[in-house]
């Protein structure tokens, strides 16, 4: 499936590129081989194939999340430029109307 050249700029104005004329033949000739290889996807027969999330089984690689011994509210606060009731204080970011 060959894209047209208003296809290929329609989608370089939705990624936001800008492409000189050559990088657009190229992108059409690299997009449209794409879409050939979804066409032959198309002609599998995936009846009987579960749907999953991933090909692969994974395996959470994050440590367990255990509670320790942390640093106390004063000595948090202690190197705050400013600081009340606990808190940072920090300038204000959202203007006013």
């Amino acid at each position: 499936m060959r894209l047209t050249p208003e296809e290929v700029d329609h989608i370089t104005l939705l990624a936001r590129l800008e492409l000189s004329p050559a990088e657009r033949e190229r992108a059409a000739g690299e997009l449209s081989q794409i879409l050939d290889y979804f066409e032959q996807l198309k002609q599998l027969d995936t009846e009987n194939v579960e749907p999953t999330e991933h090909v692969l089984p994974i395996n959470n690689v994050l440590r367990v999340d255990e509670t320790r011994p942390c640093l106390s509210l004063e000595a948090v606060l202690q190197n705050a430029p400013e600081h009340a009731s606990g808190m940072f204080q920090v300038p204000r970011v959202v203007e006013a109307e």
